[in-house]
């Protein structure tokens, strides 16, 4: 095949996957958890007001998180109009672009590997599961990748282009997170310029030019929101940045070796290959083959694996999504690995038969997880996924040892694809029911709540902010003493009748309904009239 219509079919091949991974029933489920609705309506409250320097929240300065999300949210917001899946856009495009830089990376650095690198990238759960998410963390994993890429182009190449990149998307990431962009970097670059033995190196990267493309970016937002809000210093840098890191301020503390798991299972299914690549790449580092720019790339991508894991499990914070930018760099030391040889070992060809099949039988039972959560899932359903599960490491193991490893795209990722969209076809309306608060506000609004006062009672930050995005209004709290004077609806949880009794004391609490999946009961509180009495 002539090298560019390989290059055509390989570029078309990556666009097909990211479509399906990245963005296929990307609105089969509603926002869940706390942070994908606040992230989703500070973007709307922002465009709505034609602001873009401060971020609100109900109006309220919100300073705990840089920008580029937002802006981006509300250019998706502007052509798309605001809903859950456009809200998601930024982590897509942004996770789309990211495995487009990982290919072109590979195809000039570890040509023969670039395509195994880019669907290794765009196929690991962690990057699936985070570019599909309304959040931040994407957006400081892909500006952060390509960063790192550019400045190791200049390190093998010398060409000061690929070192303003890196300048300039380290910005990008420091709008994306704040400071964590830059520091990781540095930490990376020091690391690998001791290893090299080569402490110079780190002076040669700090170019003025360099950095002051760097400060150009960044600066503006910084200063100008300083200026609107004298209190942005000590909420942004002093308490989410740094309290955050040294203290459990935010109680996310998880034991040292959290982020052990989180990565084996963020880089399935090819955790197998990962493994072997590292080893293989700390081979490459003790035999000091860093004397060429293509043998030093494997441990350096090791060394920035080892500092992001090792820098956030010292964190007293401690959440899934802080790794996510060491999965590209796995991807492409498994890719490295591949490269290398035409056929598997024993060990390794069942490893990955195994993943394939345990990450495909999980999805084909997450949908009666869902059904059953009280109770335990059925036999029959458990035989059905172990069989099909079975099925598919027999044929993935027997690929793999007749074939070699030229079949193993093809037997790895077509499980993904299945497990994938029976998730999103299967699963999603449970799903939707079960984390999102989307069905909720619909049954709320057939109501016809739309114009009265909304608050919630005893319910989780989910619930709070997942309504709150949905009616598009801030929600009382009654713990927080808001409970509103006039006759309001309140959502609460199950069992809660006679708390939320004493709480209105004089006026009636009227039940009107609940939602099951997720235990919440919505009242009606309203005043008696003259000579009118309690419900008991």
């Amino acid at each position: 095949m002539h090298p560019r219509r390989g290059t055509l079919v390989e570029l078309l091949t990556i666009a097909g996957f990211c479509a399906f991974l990245f963005y296929f029933g990307l609105n089969a489920f509603g926002l869940v958890g706390a942070d994908e609705p606040r992230y989703a309506q500070i973007a709307r409250e922002m465009l709505e007001r034609g602001d873009c320097v401060t971020p609100t929240l109900y109006g309220e300065p919100w300073l705990e998180k840089p920008p580029l999300y937002y802006w981006r949210a509300m250019f998706a917001y502007s052509v798309f109009g605001v809903s859950d899946w456009s809200a998601r856009l930024p982590a897509s495009t942004a996770a789309t672009l990211m495995v487009f830089i990982v290919y072109a990376f590979a195809r000039r650095f570890q040509p023969g590997a670039q395509l195994n690198a880019a669907l290794m990238t765009a196929s690991s759960a962690g990057v699936i599961g985070f570019a599909r998410g309304a959040g931040t963390d994407m957006q400081l994993a892909a500006t952060f990748v390509v960063a790192m890429l550019g400045w190791y182009a200049w390190f093998a190449t010398g060409r000061r282009l690929w070192l303003a990149g890196f300048y300039l998307f380290l910005a990008f990431g420091a709008l994306s997170k704040g400071p964590v962009a830059p520091l990781l970097a540095a930490l990376v670059i020091v690391g690998f310029a001791a290893v090299h033995r080569d402490l110079r190196l780190v002076w040669r990267t700090l170019w003025l030019p360099g950095i002051l493309i760097f400060l150009v970016v960044v600066l503006p937002w910084f200063v100008a929101v300083q200026l609107r809000n004298p209190e942005f210093f000590r909420i942004f840098f002093l308490e989410h940045n740094f309290a955050r890191f040294a203290t459990n301020l935010y109680r996310h503390r998880q034991p040292f070796w959290y982020y052990v798991p989180v990565l084996f299972l963020g880089a399935m299914p090819w955790s197998a290959l990962v493994i072997a690549g590292m080893v293989e790449a700390g081979r490459d580092w003790r035999r000091r083959a860093g004397e060429t720019a293509e043998n030093a790339l494997p441990v350096f991508l090791l060394i920035w694996v080892a500092v992001g894991v090792g820098f956030f499990s010292i964190s007293m914070s401690k959440l899934p999504g802080y790794i996510l930018p060491v999965f590209p760099p796995c991807a492409m030391l498994a890719a490295n690995y591949l490269r290398r040889r035409e056929q598997l070992g024993w060990p390794i060809s069942v490893a990955q038969a195994a993943l394939s099949a345990v990450l495909l039988g999980a999805a084909l039972l997450y949908p009666n997880f869902l059904l059953h959560r009280s109770g335990a899932i059925p036999s029959s359903a458990k035989l059905v996924a172990g069989g099909i599960a079975a099925l598919l490491f027999v044929a993935t193991l027997s690929g793999v040892r007749r074939q070699g490893t030229r079949v193993l795209r093809l037997v790895v990722l077509a499980p993904v694809i299945v497990g994938l969209a029976f998730l999103l076809r299967v699963a999603g309306p449970s799903m939707d029911e079960a984390f999102s608060l989307r069905p909720v506000a619909k049954e709320l609004d057939r109501m016809g709540t739309d114009r009265k006062q909304l608050a919630v009672f005893k319910t989780s930050r989910v619930v709070e902010y997942g309504l709150a995005f949905y009616e598009n209004r801030g929600l009382a709290r009654y713990e927080r003493g808001e409970i509103p004077p006039g006759d309001h609806l309140v959502v609460t949880t199950e069992g809660a009748r006679a708390e939320l009794q004493q709480r209105v004391g004089g006026r009636r609490p009227s039940r009107l309904g609940g939602f099951p999946p997720q235990r919440l009961e919505y009242f009606w509180v309203s005043t008696p009239p003259p000579g009118g009495h309690l419900p008991r």
